[in-house]
């Protein structure tokens, strides 16, 4: 019996659940219902990517990074390339993105030869001024203020080890930055519950945490923010820290470094945690500095599954932006 010959199935959202043209600058661009969505979407790439082999084929997507980087631009591009789609990369590093001509003249220019615009900058202005200005989605993948795509990535990992996130506990420890801004917000609009310690004068952004108890009111997360490392750890489902010193702030390393040390994820501090804790870090690691090689190489360490999670949650958001018809929503905040 001759056998039939197989078929690869194209499986994409359904219309209902795209955002098609839309933008994603923060966390607070998304609602619940959204993140929930991403996530679904996220686990039926990572099972069945050959699935989504031509899912954005003839699709086109810069990127135009000033920093440095490693897991974004890969992820970002395999994550590309294994849906038919292009990635197209300018490197910023020399230069920042406006200097040479004005922000909203590339905009504009870009809109016409691209579907998506993904940004790696230091100002999250730079990221705010591109999506005022161009009529295609632009994504945020590091700015100042906010790492979404990398949060997303970190509760992606979260839900796919404990299940339910509004039972769990996330303790961050170390510096209020971007990576803590988006952590804030996502556990927010999960109505899950997060501790942030970090030394006195590094707390998170006063506006970001205030929207984030914004937030929480509208979906019960518990929102902590604190100075002692040891009090956030206690009985945390997942410790998580990053660099003490991000790009930009080389020169505040020396001081940074003395001011971090109580904070550094070693096994100490890490002993406070529950028993099934998870430890957790963006990456790249300064080992020895904010964590030490014990944990990170532990059985509990999840740093590396957070970084392949990075490729299933971003091509889960490229395809929700790029999936549906043309056409902007009037408002890019989920809980305006």
């Amino acid at each position: 019996m001759s056998s039939q010959p197989q078929t690869t199935q194209v499986v994409s959202p359904p219309a209902t659940a795209t955002f098609p043209g839309r933008d994603l600058i923060s966390i607070r661009d998304l609602s619940p219902s959204e993140v929930e969505t991403i996530f679904q979407l996220a686990g039926l790439l990572k099972a069945r990517p050959a699935n989504f082999r031509t899912a954005l084929a003839g699709k086109q997507m810069v990127m135009f990074f000033e920093k440095q980087s490693l897991r974004t631009r890969l992820t970002f591009e395999a994550g590309m390339a294994s849906m038919g789609g292009t990635a197209l990369f300018m490197d910023q590093t020399s230069g920042r993105l406006d200097a040479r001509e004005k922000l909203s003249d590339i905009a504009h220019n870009v809109e016409r030869w691209i579907d998506a615009i993904v940004l790696r900058t230091y100002a999250h202005s730079t990221v705010e001024g591109m999506a005022e200005h161009a009529c295609v989605p632009v994504i945020n993948a590091l700015s100042d203020l906010e790492h979404p795509c990398q949060a997303l990535a970190d509760y992606f990992t979260l839900l796919e080890r404990f299940g339910d996130l509004k039972k769990r506990c996330l303790a961050y420890v170390g510096d209020g930055n971007n990576v803590a801004h988006s952590l804030l917000l996502t556990a927010a609009t999960l109505g899950s519950k997060i501790r942030i310690a970090t030394p006195p004068g590094y707390s998170p952004d006063a506006q970001v945490v205030a929207d984030a108890q914004d937030i929480a009111q509208q979906t019960g997360a518990l929102i902590e923010i604190l100075n002692d490392p040891h009090q956030a750890v206690e009985g945390a489902d997942a410790v998580y820290t990053d660099a003490w010193t991000s790009m930009g702030h080389e020169h505040e390393a020396e001081v940074r470094d003395r001011v971090f040390l109580p904070y550094q994820v070693n096994e100490e501090l890490a002993a406070g945690a529950a028993p099934h804790a998870v430890f957790m870090h963006c990456l790249p690691a300064h080992r020895g500095m904010e964590i030490t090689d014990q944990v990170m190489d532990s059985d509990r360490s999840v740093v590396f599954d957070q970084a392949e999670s990075r490729l299933h949650v971003q091509k889960a958001i490229l395809l929700l932006l790029l999936g549906g018809k043309v056409g902007r929503s009037n408002s890019r905040n989920a809980h305006a």
